[in-house]
């Protein structure tokens, strides 16, 4: 908090002491801080999802999205007898417990000709 209120305030919480700041003003200054989340120590500390910006999480939803969408290009666009590409784990955000599953996922996917039968039995109709 000390460190928060000099950054974002220049103000040194030994004024308090020195008799140049209240605890009004204080109080007011923290109420202030916890709003700055991404910025400030303070709220970092109080919550663990508030060590990203707004800006940091909507990165993390686009770095995930293009792996996605990377992942089901290739999925598309690749035979059957392709290496097996494993799906993208989207990035770890702060806050979150990551669950490891103890057992591997099998992916059922649809093959090239049952992707062609279910669009030629819509088109019929």
């Amino acid at each position: 908090m000390e460190a928060d209120l000099l950054q974002f305030f220049g103000v040194d919480l030994l004024d308090l002491w020195r008799g140049r700041l209240s605890l009004r003003r204080i109080s007011v200054l923290i109420s202030s801080l916890m709003r700055q989340t991404g910025r400030s120590s303070l709220a970092a500390v109080l919550d663990e999802a508030a060590a990203w910006s707004e800006s940091d999480y909507l990165l993390a939803r686009i770095s995930d999205a293009l792996e996605l969408s990377n992942y089901l290009f290739y999925q598309a666009n690749s035979g059957e007898d392709a290496e097996e590409w494993p799906a993208p784990e989207p990035l770890p955000r702060p806050g979150e417990v990551i669950e490891v599953e103890s057992e591997p996922v099998s992916h059922n996917l649809a093959s090239t000709d049952e992707v062609v039968d279910f669009f030629n039995r819509m088109n019929n109709l």
